[in-house]
């Protein structure tokens, strides 16, 4: 398989004040535009075969933003769903469940329309996206353009480990990740980089 690219999205004003966003459409902030901009560089020094992003609008424009036109939109590469975590940063549930991790622990219940994942599911999901980028055989690099919780699981199950295991992998926001192989085994083998780094 041809190495996959991880491109999390630019920063929100959520993710700048460490909010939990899945479902909730907040939009790049101009740092955030700033950020996905300097990618351009990256990404037109990269052979890539394919590129698919999340179908929330933080995740398309870094997307366009960076120059991955024609990215074809997962609804699988959203990001977790933190049920009734939503819009609340890890500071506060902590105030009611000191020990909470969650990567360890998951989300409370959402509506019912977001009802919540548990580290498990999105593991699965992470599975069933691997799985399809293996069988659409890209000739090239795959980009994927989605999110922080989701790709630090993604590269967790593609590394063959528990999906708990993301919290080892801390994704800043603009930034890409390369997981590849050495001696035919799965390897991180770029993480956190941007322009100059």
């Amino acid at each position: 398989m041809a190495d996959l690219l991880l491109v999390r999205h630019g920063e929100t004003e959520w993710s700048r004040s460490g909010r939990h966003t899945g479902w909730t459409d907040v939009p790049l902030t101009e740092h955030g535009r700033d950020e996905a901009r300097r990618l351009t560089t990256l990404v037109g020094s990269l052979r890539i075969g394919a590129a698919y992003v999340s179908p929330l609008g933080r995740a398309r424009e870094t997307a366009e933003l960076a120059g991955l036109y024609g990215a074809l939109v997962d609804p699988e590469l959203r990001e977790w769903d933190y049920g009734g975590y939503e819009g609340v940063t890890t500071a506060e549930i902590q105030r009611a469940r000191p020990d909470w991790f969650l990567f360890d622990d998951g989300v409370a219940p959402g509506p019912p329309e977001h009802p919540g994942e548990t580290p498990e599911e999105v593991g699965e999901r992470a599975d069933r996206v691997l799985a399809r980028v293996r069988e659409a055989g890209a000739d090239g690099d795959v980009a994927l353009v989605a999110h922080g919780h989701f790709l630090r699981v993604l590269t967790a199950r593609y590394l063959g480990l528990a999906p708990s295991a993301g919290a080892l992998f801390r994704l800043a926001t603009g930034t890409l990740g390369r997981l590849g192989t050495e001696h035919g085994r799965p390897v991180i083998a770029a993480w956190n980089v941007t322009p100059g780094s």
